[in-house]
C-alpha cells in the first residue's frame, strides 16, 4: 500500500571471534616485539659500566610483579584443569558464586602481562635517555596502582575476589579463627614466594628513600644494602605464618600429626634466615644474598 513505510531491517556486521582473537594475537606479538626492541635499544645506548648495575636494579624492582604475574596464569591453568576434571573447587575453596573461571583469571594475567613489562620498558627507555626522574617514576607508579586496586572501595575490577584475597591474607596474618583450606592453601603458596617478598622489601624501601634509578643502593651498609637486617626477616614471614596455622590447627584438632609441621616449619625459617646472611660477590662487585 502506498503511504506506509516498512521497516527496513538492517543487519550489523560483526566479526567472527576467531578473526577478533587474530588480530589481539598479532597486536599483543606487536607490542612484544616493540617492548622487546625498545628495550635492547636503551640497554645498548648505556655505557658498559653502568649496564649492569641499571639492569640488576630494573630486576629487582619487576622481579616480583614479573612472578606474580605468572603465578596468576599457572593459578588459571589450574582452574582449567579442575573445570576439565569437574572437580567443584569453588566449594574447595569456599568460595561464593561470583568467584572468578579461568578466563577471568587469563584477563586479569594478560593484563598483568601487558603493564609490567611496558612500565619496565618505559623505565629503560627514559633512563637511557637522561629522564631519570620520569624514570624513577616507572617502578612507584606501578606499586602505588597494585595496591590503589587491591583496596579499591568500589564494585570494580572483580571487587569480590580482590576483598577474599585480601580477607585470606589478613586470616594468614593473624590466624585467630579455625584455619580453612584456603587459608592454608594461600600461605603455602607464600613460602615459595619467599624471595619474591625479599625483592618487595628491598624495592619498597628504596622507592622510599628515594633510591631508584641510583646506585646509592649498591653501599653495603646502605639503609636499602644487601646486609639490611629486614631481608632475613621477610623471608622468614611465609614460614611464620605457616607455623603459627599449624599451632592454631593443633589447638582446634588436638593431631599431633601437626606438631611435626611445625617441628619442621621451625627448621625451614631458622635454615632460611641463617642462609640469607651468607653473602657472595662475584668479580663485578654484586653482592647475592
Amino acid at each position: 500500500m502506498k503511504g506506509v513505510n516498512t521497516p527496513v531491517s538492517t543487519a550489523v556486521i560483526m566479526p567472527s571471534p576467531i578473526l577478533l582473537w587474530r588480530f589481539k594475537v598479532l597486536l599483543f606479538f606487536v607490542w612484544g616485539f616493540s617492548c622487546c626492541k625498545i628495550g635492547w635499544d636503551s640497554v645498548m645506548r648505556m655505557s658498559v659500566d653502568l649496564r649492569d648495575l641499571f639492569l640488576y636494579e630494573a630486576f629487582l624492582y619487576y622481579n616480583p610483579l614479573l612472578l606474580m604475574t605468572m603465578t596468576v596464569w599457572l593459578w588459571g591453568i589450574n582452574l582449567w584443569f579442575f573445570s576439565q576434571a569437574s572437580v567443584n573447587y569453588a566449594k574447595i575453596f569456599d568460595l561464593d558464586q561470583n568467584h572468578l573461571t579461568h578466563r577471568e583469571i587469563w584477563k586479569c594475567a594478560t593484563w598483568m602481562t601487558i603493564i609490567v613489562p611496558t612500565s619496565m620498558t618505559a623505565y629503560l627507555y627514559l633512563y637511557s635517555n637522561g629522564e631519570v626522574s620520569l624514570a624513577a617514576s616507572q617502578p612507584v607508579l606501578l606499586y602505588c596502582a597494585v595496591a590503589m586496586i587491591l583496596v579499591f572501595p568500589f564494585d570494580i575490577f572483580y571487587m569480590s575476589s580482590r576483598y577474599y584475597l585480601l580477607r585470606t591474607l589478613w586470616r594468614i596474618l593473624l590466624p585467630l579463627q579455625a584455619i580453612s583450606f584456603s587459608d592454608f592453601f594461600l600461605a603455602d603458596i607464600l613460602t615459595s614466594m619467599a624471595k619474591v617478598f625479599s625483592d618487595l622489601e628491598r624495592s619498597v624501601c628504596r622507592m622510599l628513600h628515594r633510591q631508584v634509578a641510583t646506585i646509592a643502593w649498591f653501599e653495603a651498609d646502605s639503609v636499602c644494602g644487601s646486609h639490611s637486617i629486614a631481608i632475613p626477616l621477610v623471608l622468614v614471614l611465609p614460614y611464620l605464618f605457616r607455623f603459627f596455622q599449624c599451632l592454631r590447627q593443633y589447638k582446634d584438632t588436638r593431631e599431633k600429626t601437626t606438631l611435626l609441621n611445625v617441628a619442621l616449619l621451625g627448621y625451614s625459617s631458622s635454615a632460611n634466615h641463617i642462609s640469607s646472611h651468607t653473602c657472595y660477590t662475584d668479580e663485578n662487585g654484586f653482592i647475592f644474598g
